[in-house]
């Protein structure tokens, strides 16, 4: 295929995997042309600010922390829940801050994250087959025909919730919700009143005086009362994502305007694939998920299709390997890209690789497991002498039990109280700050 933008048509020829069935194609063609007339989401410029800041955490003169739900649901994009969401990132993104020393690129995981790819087509319960979940992007998580059939209208219903959640987002990062000295009264709180926080004691105390001291001396930056803060999700459906991309004006380059940063997952990132073709063309900050399968030449081959002119910050890749693998998995790939000379921003997703179902029917994950593969990520570009840039973490601002171990030392049994995710278990808001305090561990030791 030549360089010029794909088309809809040219992308689904090439057969795109993981894409739904819809049985009404003049439906799905006017839901997309409707999307194609929508406002962005997101602009173009702020896109190309968040790539010189993926850059600098490539450099490691920042660290990048990227957090939000599995699977977002229309039902749950409400103020609320977003400003949960927010509050628990940026009570994450100040201690990470202080131990490291550098900025640090803020990330959600949000307004976007409607679609998941799916090990299989269907889904049996008992002697009944339907189809399976995919997101209420495709449609509904009720175990009945009805709602399970694809409904093209559900593109525009994300567009919508999408658009919502980011003008809550930007309301709460510049309307003073997002102040460095409200937000670190937040983790005195959780220092303070957590049955694991007193462990963080001596870091809480020690930002503390830092603020302290900026008040003595009267400095009072802008970047103390509000943050930019950056959204994304993976670009799985074709049709939303392609009807989301603008050519922009100053530069007559493809844009995905649904998100400022989108990336390829583990199963799509095929080289000669629909998703790979349609991701090289756009100017966005991109990243591409890479598991124990990806091999050093896949990593390489995948770089140069997707960033043939080398761009730092154009290319992240998210690794996601699983803490018994890790170690041995990662290194070939961290050295062959640095070998050759090739610019990519390393981030670590300590999640997906981590997952078991647990003998009372919960997918969960063991926070030991998940904190482990993050040192495992930090112990391999130690060795290296390259830089871990950032982590990518499914949390919620929530006080869920999803997720087995930690300091609150949740079990099996306790998941039952209040597992709430549709798809993949999540860092409750305890258990995310919990992490983030000892990735400042490894952060102030790097």
């Amino acid at each position: 295929m030549n360089d010029a933008f794909p088309s809809l048509e040219q992308l689904h020829a090439i057969g795109a995997l993981q894409q739904p069935t819809y049985s009404d194609p003049a439906a799905l063609a006017a839901a997309v042309e409707k999307l194609r007339n929508q406002p962005p989401l997101v602009f173009a410029g702020e896109c190309d600010q968040l790539k010189s800041s993926i850059a600098a955490a490539g450099r490691g003169e920042a660290f990048i922390l990227q957090g939000g739900d599995c699977a977002e649901t229309f039902a749950e994009a409400t103020a609320d829940n977003t400003r949960n969401k927010l509050r628990v990132l940026l009570q994450m993104a100040v201690v990470l801050t202080y131990a490291a020393s550098v900025p640090v690129v803020k990330i959600g995981r949000l307004a976007g994250q409607y679609a998941k790819p799916r090990s299989s087509d269907t889904e049996t319960r008992g002697d009944v087959t339907l189809p399976a979940y995919r997101g209420d992007a495709v449609n509904g998580y009720e175990f009945t025909p009805e709602a399970r059939i694809p409904d093209p209208q559900r593109l525009l219903d994300v567009y919508h919730a999408s658009a919502s959640t980011l003008n809550l987002v930007r309301a709460f990062t510049t309307g003073g919700y997002a102040d460095l000295r409200q937000v670190h009264t937040w983790n005195s709180e959780f220092v303070r009143n957590s049955p694991v926080g007193a462990k963080y004691e001596a870091m809480g105390s020690e930002i503390e005086r830092a603020i302290a001291f900026m008040e003595a001396i009267g400095a009072d930056l802008d970047e103390f009362h509000g943050v930019d803060f950056y959204s994304s999700h993976e670009a799985l459906l074709l049709e939303y994502e392609h009807a989301m991309t603008r050519i922009d004006s100053r530069t007559e380059t493809p844009y995905n305007v649904s998100g400022h940063f989108v990336w390829i997952g583990e199963r799509t990132r095929q080289l000669d694939g629909a998703h790979v073709e349609y991701f090289r063309h756009l100017n966005n900050p991109i990243g591409c998920k890479l598991g124990p399968t990806a091999t050093p030449d896949d990593a390489l081959a995948l770089a140069a299709k997707l960033n043939p002119k080398n761009e730092e910050g154009r290319l992240t890749f998210i690794t996601r390997f699983g803490a018994g693998k890790v170690r041995d998995g990662l290194p070939g790939l961290v050295e062959k890209i640095t070998a050759e000379g090739v610019n990519v921003t390393w981030i670590s997703d300590p999640m997906h690789g981590n997952t078991f179902s647990t003998s009372n029917g919960y997918k969960t994950r063991r926070f030991e497991d998940v904190l482990d593969e993050v040192q495992g990520f930090f112990d391999v570009h130690h060795a290296l002498g390259t830089v871990p840039g950032g982590i990518l973490v499914e949390n919620t601002g929530d006080d869920v039990t999803e997720i087995i171990g930690g300091g609150e030392e949740l079990d099996e049994a306790g998941l039952v109280h209040r597992y709430e995710s549709v798809v993949d278990p999540r860092l409750n808001r305890v258990q995310s700050l919990e992490m983030a305090f000892q990735v400042a561990e490894m952060l102030r030791s790097r």
